[in-house]
């Protein structure tokens, strides 16, 4: 699909078809697509739930303010970052001194620079792990366009709970779920809303 009739068509889904299945393997390719998204470093500073299971959902829709896609969506992504993955324990180093040829000078001025900019306030780490994985959240919804696979950003949902309920570590944050599945066609959605232009919302200087 060209990259301009994709962002056209996708839309957030809300009514999905809970008679059609997404199956593993199209999980898969959309994730293993959408980590092409960029992140700082490379880090990669994010993980990913995939809430499938009739259990599974139920525990995620009381978190969720009993959304009704949350059940009726095939899976539910819980979209997680990692506030201190620019540290030594993130295997992305290792990757990167063989990707710059064992220079380790370079890796060691590379992990100095990632340190101070994302690990000297919690603030930074937050934003950090926020900014990265929203990049591979809207990663995550093109993928999932590209192979006919509707989906629905979540934020409206208990952060601190679904941290709680989920065992995430102290270091990991909840940044949002998206829903993925198919569009119930017996249902309207409301036409898409405007969006603000560039002489709105941009400034050359």
């Amino acid at each position: 699909m060209e990259t301009k009739t994709l962002l056209n068509e996708r839309r957030s889904v809300n009514f999905f078809d809970k008679t059609k299945e997404l199956d593993n393997n199209t999980i898969k390719e959309i994730v293993n697509l959408a980590v092409l998204a960029p992140s700082a470093f490379n880090l990669q500073p994010w993980r990913i739930i995939v809430v499938k299971s009739k259990e599974g959902k139920e525990r995620l829709l009381k978190l969720a303010n009993n959304q009704e896609k949350i059940t009726d969506a095939s899976v539910s992504l819980i979209l997680i970052g990692n506030k201190e993955g620019y540290n030594d324990a993130n295997p992305v180093w290792a990757e990167m001194l063989t990707s710059v040829g064992g220079n380790q000078d370079m890796v060691n001025g590379a992990k100095q620079a990632a340190a101070y900019l994302y690990g000297t306030s919690d603030e930074r780490k937050l934003k950090f792990a926020e900014s990265n994985v929203g990049l591979l959240a809207m990663s995550l919804m093109i993928a999932a366009k590209e192979m006919g696979v509707d989906s629905h950003p979540m934020s409206g949902i208990d952060f601190d709970g679904i941290h709680k309920e989920f065992g995430l570590a102290e270091s990991e944050t909840v940044v949002m779920a998206l829903t993925l599945g198919y569009y119930d066609t017996t249902k309207e959605l409301y036409p898409r809303r405007p969006r603000l232009q560039f002489d709105e919302i941009a400034s050359i200087v």
